[in-house]
């Protein structure tokens, strides 16, 4: 039996970090790699996942989603197949389920090794 996601995003191709992020890093942290979402980009760094979700009509409303690596305890990977067009990434947390759906520009492989570095290295 499948649990029921807690938060579902979509993560489409990779794009170049935007710069407006740079002021949601600590001493430190700098970002890694960007990926474009449904409405706004997903940005991992080297502490974390930052998930940027403007809102409402105009899109100036935005909710951040922050995931500390640490709090991963598990994730898993699926390749799209012959006739799914989604791959898509499972992440356990101590906040809950998170299903991370993937459209065809992204690559799965590069997110799995994106998240196999950023959990394994900080633990």
């Amino acid at each position: 039996m499948e649990a029921a996601a807690l938060i579902t995003w979509t993560l489409q191709n990779e794009i170049p970090i935007p710069p407006d992020v740079t002021p949601l890093l600590l001493d430190g942290e700098q970002a890694i790699a960007a990926f474009k979402t449904f409405r706004d980009s997903a940005v991992f760094t080297t502490k974390r996942l930052i998930v940027r979700d403007a809102q409402g009509i105009t899109g100036k409303k935005v909710e951040i989603y922050s995931l500390p690596y640490s709090s991963i305890n598990m994730w898993s990977s699926e390749n799209a197949g012959k006739l799914d067009f989604n791959s898509e990434i499972e992440l356990w947390t101590r906040a809950g389920h998170i299903k991370v759906k993937l459209s065809k520009g992204a690559d799965v492989r590069r997110l799995d090794s994106l998240i196999a570095w950023a959990v394994l290295q900080s633990h």
